[in-house]
């Protein structure tokens, strides 16, 4: 996320983790669409925005889980694909140097995220 648009969403990003995670997919939706094309970096881009905007969607169902299983189960799924989102920017940027400083911004916010989810799923017994 932007500077700007983390101080503008900060209520949001402390209370709300479902707009959190739609936010998170947006955005590196955003970052992706700048990312050049050649045959490297086409896999890694497309797996990126696999997982990022699955993190959102696993919450979402997770928020309506049928068991505390189900949603243990849901909220892994969160954590499984927010760990996967560092792997991938992390791939971009040996990929593209140049993408170093954006995806420095998503990193962190997916390490953050992976951190919540994997807090709350230890929380559930």
């Amino acid at each position: 996320m932007t500077k700007i648009r983390m101080t503008e969403t900060k209520k949001i990003r402390d209370f709300d983790l479902e707009e959190r995670t739609a936010l998170f997919g947006e955005e590196t939706v955003r970052f992706c669409k700048t990312i050049p094309i050649n045959p490297i970096t086409i896999p890694l881009v497309s797996q990126l925005v696999r997982a990022a905007t699955s993190i959102g969607a696993n919450y979402c169902e997770a928020n309506d889980a049928e068991s505390k299983k189900d949603f243990r189960h849901k909220v892994g799924l969160c954590r499984k694909e927010s760990r996967e989102c560092k792997h991938f920017l992390r791939m971009i940027v040996a990929a593209e140097v140049d993408m170093r400083a954006k995806a420095a911004v998503l990193w962190q916010e997916a390490k953050e995220l992976n951190l919540i989810f994997g807090k709350i799923r230890r929380s559930i017994k």
